[in-house]
């Protein structure tokens, strides 16, 4: 069980997820436990077209540094791991011991651990405490989004030219073209308005999951 788009109806993502890569056993169990043991946070989770697409791309831009803002039990960073060759590295950061716990468990089972190191703490001070100069090739943005613009500002420096910037929930569940003026849909509104206009990077922010923003740094 794991979260669909949440813009094409049950049946046309059956079909979409019947031609793309499937998630494997280790995704679709991980799945499985994630939804017993959080049910109402189900909604962490990316789903399964979104996590090969993640893998693909990876593979695609010849990734081998990689960063992941917010991992809750470990989905989508067994996707990005995925798309890593042997020796590339993922960077995780997450505040929860509970949940990562669960993504140990399932890094070790995918045989990535070796490729992953896990930094517990608020991501922003991790991420201001990270070296300054350019060093990710792929970063993934999923955890608190009131903190979404301040995360932007630092990743982007830490972005080698050519590299990729993903978001996710850069729709806010359709909240962003709606009159809800709550802290956390405002810091989605500000963060796209700012990703838009940011010339250091190219963005299409694309209608994925609950909205997935790609930005490519230039220069």
């Amino acid at each position: 069980m794991t979260r669909r788009t949440e813009y094409l109806p049950e049946d046309l993502h059956a079909y979409v997820a019947a031609h793309s890569m499937p998630p494997g056993a280790v995704l679709s169990a991980l799945a499985e436990e994630t939804a017993r043991l959080y049910p109402s946070e189900m909604g962490l989770q990316i789903g399964p077209e979104q996590g090969a697409f993640m893998t693909l791309l990876a593979r695609s831009i010849g990734a081998r540094d990689a960063l992941e803002i917010g991992t809750f039990t470990g989905y989508s960073s067994i996707c990005l791991a995925s798309g890593l060759p042997p020796d590339g590295r993922l960077t995780c950061l997450d505040i929860s011991e509970e949940w990562t716990s669960v993504a140990r468990r399932y890094w070790a089972r995918a045989g990535l651990a070796d490729r992953i190191d896990l930094r517990l703490g608020p991501a922003l001070e991790t991420l201001r405490g990270l070296p300054a100069e350019p060093a990710y090739d792929l970063v993934f943005i999923d955890a608190e989004k009131t903190e979404y613009p301040a995360y932007w500002e630092e990743v982007v420096p830490r972005v080698r030219p050519g590299g990729v910037v993903l978001a996710d929930n850069t729709l806010s569940h359709g909240r962003v073209i709606s009159g809800d003026t709550s802290p956390r849909v405002q810091a989605i509104k500000d963060f796209n308005d700012r990703t838009a206009a940011d010339e250091r990077v190219e963005t299409v922010l694309l209608p994925v999951g609950d909205g997935l923003t790609f930005s490519r740094r230039v220069g």
